[in-house]
């Protein structure tokens, strides 16, 4: 009997999500995959199994990848000291090597045979990619400011090979998405300077949002390590427009690491007009907490969703 009623609920819960996966047919989702939970071996296993699912639902994944803490073992192991300027990792020539090593090689290949792995039976296959592949992601180096505490003067901050993208061109990725096998790109976030040619490591977030904007695509996820933005009092923020995110940020409400994944997202929604009349048309960003298993399919198949959604 348990069986039957197990049984009637996964059913259930299937059928409650057809409107939101015609919602979701053939639209480009860009899943930025970051934080603490992708050193977990069985959460990673999880969350491309969850990516395999979206492919195999008729959605476009599109999978761009952080490394933060993966990069700063390795640099312990190779003895490189890290510098950081108000909390931003300062990349010098040889932590630019490290962190290409790890990005590209490690922490992109690994999640690309997670998910050749998840989707064996259904021939799914994990493609990994970096910013350097075929003209994906062309940056220029990054400009930080910051005031003298004793002058209050704007000061400039070299964080060295630190870039900012300019343009992605969405052709390789568009290549894998129309191609009649089923790939999901997955991309590490190195970036190539146009008229150098050096290569520079760029913010997953800022990556992940320079890549939703290129494609066009319906939804922009940042998975982290946090349940997504708080108010005042502490309590989530179910929905908010790109105007809200914009006051959150003036007002000091929003503090630390929030600030720039909300100026990421105001970033990449800004100019992304749609003509769609409801809400759940219009392309959006959501920032939801990456431990929390099947947070994807929370998010995109259930009628409360998860995180802070930002329209």
């Amino acid at each position: 009997m348990k069986a039957l009623e197990d049984g009637l609920t996964k059913a259930k819960t299937l059928a409650e999500a057809l409107p939101f996966i015609q919602i979701y047919d053939r639209e480009i989702v860009v899943v930025k995959y970051g934080g603490h939970a992708m050193g977990d071996t069985e959460t990673a296993r999880k969350f491309a199994a969850d990516v395999v699912l979206l492919k195999l639902v008729g959605l476009h994944p599109v999978v761009v990848h952080g490394g933060g803490p993966q990069i700063s073992r390795m640099l312990d192991r190779a003895g490189v000291k890290s510098q950081f300027v108000d909390g931003l990792r300062v990349t010098d020539a040889e932590t630019m090597e490290v962190a290409e090593m790890v990005l590209s090689g490690s922490v992109n290949k690994e999640l690309a045979h997670l998910i050749t792995a998840a989707g064996r039976e259904a021939d799914v296959r994990g493609v990994g990619l970096s910013g350097k592949d075929a003209r994906l992601i062309t940056v220029e180096k990054a400009v930080r400011t910051r005031k003298d505490p004793d002058s209050m003067i704007e000061q400039v901050v070299d964080l060295g090979f630190v870039g900012e993208p300019t343009e992605v061109d969405p052709t390789l990725i568009q290549a894998l998405i129309n191609a009649p096998e089923d790939y999901i790109p997955v991309i590490a976030p190195i970036g190539v300077e146009k008229d150098s040619g050096k290569t520079y490591n760029i913010n997953a977030d800022t990556a992940a949002g320079a890549v939703f904007k290129a494609l066009n695509a319906k939804r922009f996820l940042l998975l982290s390590d946090i349940p997504g933005v708080l108010d005042g009092n502490g309590e989530l923020i179910e929905k908010m427009t790109v105007a809200e995110a914009r006051k959150l940020i003036e007002t000091g409400v929003a503090t630390g690491g929030m600030i720039p994944k909300l100026e990421t997202c105001i970033s990449a929604l800004e100019g992304n007009e749609s003509e769609a009349e409801h809400s759940e048309h219009k392309p959006a960003a959501v920032i939801l907490d990456g431990r929390t298993p099947h947070v994807l399919l929370m998010e995109l198949f259930t009628e409360h969703g998860a995180g802070t959604l930002i329209h």
